[in-house]
């Protein structure tokens, strides 16, 4: 592959985003973190590791990026620009929006302006994420969850390890909360459980991940990582189970709270995470059934 110092995903050129099948938001925001700080330097970090990933996909068994084309849109650094800037996008069209953070308060902003009804949240974290607010700020990383539910939409959790009382109270009683605690989904039958659910899924579903989700011997390098934690495999069963064998409308998904380091193992394992959900997202849609026209036409390669 050839070097170039324009962030790119997997060095292929990004085509104009009316054009492309991919649409990659660089959400640079790190504002609400209250733990290690550096979040807003997760999103060019990840685009740059992914040229380490080869084109081919070993699961699916096919090279996505010879059938996709992408757009990496310009890097957003301010909260208050986050809903303005996709204010002008539509989910309507047949793209996948992908939103690499920044904290996990970018959620909320992002549903607000891609979401025009109620859906259906897979919400994949260490922590609830059901503040009110948090240390006086209603928009914080530990918020998105209840502003959220303020929007309307339902909540999937999945892998929540870390929570106040208030937001285990609220987890038992509200109705549009499913949640997997991460200690249960150690039972094989609990696991086969969520993913059953998740194939169920129907309708517009918006798929939030924060990194601190999986183990920590795993992606070590978030902003409050905690014990215990699921692994890269059953990440990609998740990602089967919705792309795959639901009939869900993906509006959008958001990867978070990821903080770049010197290993390079966090941010790599997040580049191949965003690598698995562009190819499981290809496959639903048949892709590999039509013309070779991708952004890996492009380029040579060796």
């Amino acid at each position: 592959m050839k070097k170039t110092n324009i962030i790119e995903y997997q060095e292929l050129p990004s085509v104009e985003i009316q054009d492309a099948d991919i649409v990659i938001n660089r959400v640079c925001w790190g504002g609400s973190v209250s733990g290690i700080e550096g979040t807003q330097n997760a999103p060019d970090a990840i685009l740059i590791d992914t040229e380490q990933m080869e084109y081919y996909d070993e699961d699916l068994e096919y090279s996505p990026m010879k059938y996709m084309q992408v757009h990496v849109a310009d890097r957003i650094d301010e909260f208050d620009k986050i809903k303005t800037s996709f204010s002008g996008r539509s989910s309507d069209k047949n793209q996948l929006l992908i939103s690499l953070g920044g904290d996990h308060s970018i959620t909320p902003q992002l549903t607000l302006a891609l979401l025009k009804k109620p859906a259906t949240i897979l919400f994949l974290d260490a922590h609830a994420d059901l503040r009110r607010s948090y240390m006086g700020d209603v928009n914080s990383h530990a918020t998105p969850a209840f502003q959220l539910l303020k929007q309307g939409h339902k909540l999937l959790m999945v892998g929540i390890r870390s929570m106040y009382e208030t937001e285990a109270l609220r987890i038992k009683e509200d109705k549009n909360i499913i949640c997997y605690m991460d200690r249960a989904l150690r039972s094989e039958d609990i696991k086969q459980e969520l993913l059953q659910r998740i194939s169920d899924l129907e309708g517009d579903v918006y798929l939030s991940i924060d990194m601190d989700v999986f183990n920590p011997a795993y992606v070590p390098s978030v902003g409050t990582p905690q014990a215990g934690g699921i692994d890269y495999y059953f990440a990609t069963d998740i990602l089967e189970a919705l792309f795959l064998k639901s009939t869900a409308k993906i509006r959008g998904v958001d990867m978070v709270e990821l903080i770049p380091e010197e290993s390079h193992v966090s941010q790599l394992f997040a580049a191949k995470l965003l690598q698995k959900i562009i190819s499981y997202w290809g496959k639903s849609q048949g892709v590999e059934k039509g013309e070779k026209k991708g952004g890996q036409m492009d380029v040579e390669y060796e």
